[in-house]
């Protein structure tokens, strides 16, 4: 079975394409093998800045021949009808064949397509491959038709069997495909051929070109590491630009240089951002103080000089970049520690459109400020400074320094509001009331952020339903999922006792938000295992805008369900609404009163009047403690009393005062259970 080898050689690809391209590569080669009838053992795609490679091993040497059978015509059938079962099979009549049937003879003809060579199968699907390739940007060059991420140089596409390796014959736009590439853009350009994969990565590796973008990602770190503990520093882990560092270059070179000191008094997050986005530098911090002291950078090239000038230049650059910053910074103090302080920037808001149908940021800042206010007995908050968090909370948004980088808003804010003197809560607020910002994401403890939080979420989602911006589909253009799912996660993780309805009807415009929370908190506590139908027969409910009044009882509903007096006793309760509903129905009265023990006449119908007279005890202090555990425990503990009472009584009994009687404590079972939660709403 021959092992398949494909490289495309271009410029430089863009380092957030390569991975995907690579799977894109793989998927689409290996589909269309199959497709083709060419089964294979395994496959490895693999990316550098300037090559997308695919091995593929154990492929089939060809396609397997294929025998098709067609019924045909019966023999005696019309001329036309004939013919037009010869056009279709491809045949002529003389290459049927007559069959007997019980309806009499009849045509049949037997297809045959020969397997094709694996080679000529490669070369028909690579060539749709490169022509279709699913880039998001793409270009032409020179006179051809060919579009490419960047000018496509090389084709290198083999078979190697036992005895030897032969190239697929492909030709594509004045490229013919080879055993040939090439190494390292400066360090080994020479041209080299190749004999298999192994063979392959070796002489890469031998040409100074690292196949695997983990095993670069992995060099760079371990190397960083390695410098940085040698000077007593670490370094600050940034995994999303390790991988696109590892994405710029073909062999890494790691090198580490110093950041001026007149820098070193920036914020670290300042510093850090500037390094990453600008000259995509990792940071390195001292452990003791958390300043950031050094930088370290990747060259794509060893230098006799050990990267000294390398070294230099980057510096120069830095250099510049954060006398840009430091000049952000200083000036964005002063305006904080003016005497118009964070309200100047606040008041440039007024010229920021938040939405055109909503206002402009000063006007949301003033919205959230009420609902903060409004908010902070709830979640224990000063009501004054809650307020005064919200006024203040996104002032950074008018900063030069934001300006310049975005993703440090909040955190600015931060550092500004402390060096204006606001209290430390206040400060804090203006950084955690974004989040969180997703599912993994910190969320708030501190009681003045946590009202600005809710405030500023609870502000984006009721804005967008009063008009009419809501998600649809897969596309919410507003995050106003993200958004609700922030709002549960504060709610829950606090332990807040927030009346949802409430709030939207005193603060806001007419918004009906709550089926939208439910359906978003079906969604959360999915994760922990909780079914949606235990969440849909909580919701049925008083309450329900109390989400965390609302989780305690799912989640010791779904706690109740695992147990087998739990799922056993819903199927009883189940039992005894039907019967109960069937005959109320039939007698048009309502059966929810009036059980007597004394007309019990088997021993376990005595039985379940005691056990439900203790559920009934223990059940409704344990709900107006909010005991929801020990209620459904106390549910959970009829089940062996009403097991028995159906085994062994017949409640539809032929005396009426018995029947009646029965029904009536079928009411009992119904009214003691739909006091924890709606149990005809659980599936099954």
């Amino acid at each position: 079975m021959p092992d398949l080898l494909i490289e495309l050689f271009s410029e430089e690809i863009p380092a957030r394409m390569q991975t995907r391209a690579a799977e894109d590569l793989k998927s689409r080669i290996t589909n269309g093998l199959v497709e083709a009838g060419l089964t294979y053992a395994g496959a490895a795609a693999f990316s550098t800045p300037r090559r997308l490679t695919l091995a593929v091993e154990g492929l089939l040497a060809q396609s397997p021949t294929l025998r098709e059978e067609r019924k045909g015509p019966r023999v005696d059938a019309p001329e036309k009808a004939i013919d037009g079962f010869l056009r279709g099979a491809g045949l002529t009549r003389e290459q049927l064949e007559e069959r007997d049937e019980k309806k009499g003879r009849v045509f049949y003809a037997v297809i045959e397509k020969p397997g094709r060579p694996a080679a000529d199968i490669v070369a028909q699907v690579l060539e749709e491959t490169i022509r279709g390739f699913p880039w998001p940007k793409s270009m032409r060059w020179g006179d051809g038709a060919l579009r490419w991420v960047r000018p496509l140089h090389r084709i290198l596409c083999t078979l190697t069997t036992e005895a030897g390796t032969a190239v697929v014959p492909l030709s594509l736009d004045g490229i013919t495909a080879s055993d040939v590439t090439e190494g390292h853009r400066f360090m080994a350009p020479a041209p080299f051929s190749v004999t298999s994969f192994e063979d392959y990565a070796a002489k890469l590796k031998r040409a100074n070109v690292v196949l695997s973008a983990g095993e670069r990602g992995e060099t760079i770190w371990n190397d960083a590491t390695n410098l940085a503990f040698a000077s007593g520093l670490d370094v600050v882990e940034d995994k999303g630009l390790l991988a696109e560092v590892a994405g710029l270059v073909e062999w890494p070179v790691v090198l580490m240089g110093d950041i001026g000191a007149a820098f070193l008094d920036l914020p670290p997050e300042v510093l850090q951002t500037s390094m990453r986005e600008h000259q995509k530098f990792f940071s390195v911090k001292n452990p003791g103080t958390g300043r950031i002291e050094k930088f370290v950078t990747v060259a794509n090239r060893e230098t006799a000089d050990n990267g000294a000038t390398i070294l230099a230049g980057n510096q120069k650059v830095l250099s510049a970049r954060l006398s840009d910053a430091k000049f952000f910074w200083e000036n964005d103090l002063r305006v904080a520690k003016s005497a118009a302080g964070l309200t100047a920037w606040t008041d440039q808001l007024a010229n920021v459109t938040f939405h055109n149908k909503l206002g402009s940021q000063k006007d949301r800042i003033e919205r959230i400020a009420v609902l903060a206010r409004a908010l902070a007995p709830m979640v224990g908050a000063d009501a004054d400074r809650a307020e005064q968090a919200a006024r203040v909370a996104k002032a950074d948004l008018s900063s030069q320094m934001v300006y310049e980088f975005p993703e440090l808003q909040g955190l600015m804010g931060r550092y500004y509001s402390a060096a204006a003197g606001l209290p430390a809560d206040v400060a804090a607020a203006c950084q955690e009331h974004y989040s969180p910002l997703g599912p993994s994401d910190d969320v708030p403890t501190a009681a003045v952020s946590i009202a600005v939080a809710l405030a500023d979420k609870l502000d984006t989602l009721t804005g967008f339903w009063a008009i009419d911006e809501k998600p649809t589909g897969s596309k919410d253009p507003y995050a106003l999922r993200r958004a609700a799912l922030g709002v549960i996660r504060l709610i829950l993780k606090n332990a807040l006792r927030v009346p949802l309805t409430k709030i939207f009807a005193e603060n806001f415009w007419s918004a009906d938000l709550m089926s939208f929370f439910h359906d978003r908190l079906k969604v959360y506590l999915k994760d922990e295992g909780i079914r949606h139908d235990v969440i849909d027969a909580c919701l049925a409910m008083p309450g329900n805008d109390d989400l965390t009044l609302l989780v305690a009882r799912a989640r010791a509903l779904s706690d109740t369900l695992k147990t087998e007096d739990g799922t056993n006793l819903v199927q009883g309760f189940k039992r005894a609404n039907n019967i109960l509903t069937q005959a109320e129905e039939k007698d048009g009265v309502e059966y929810s009163y009036g059980a007597d023990p004394q007309y019990a006449e088997d021993p376990a119908e005595t039985a379940l009047f005691a056990a439900l007279d203790t559920a009934e005890a223990r059940i409704r202090p344990a709900l107006a403690d909010e005991g929801f555990a020990a209620a459904m425990q106390a549910m959970a503990a009829l089940r062996p009393e009403v097991d028995a009472f159906f085994e062994a009584v017949q409640v539809n009994a032929e005396s009426e005062i018995l029947r009646r009687n029965r029904l009536n404590l079928l009411s009992r079972i119904r009214t003691v259970c739909l006091q924890v939660a709606d149990l005809t709403r659980l599936d099954g």
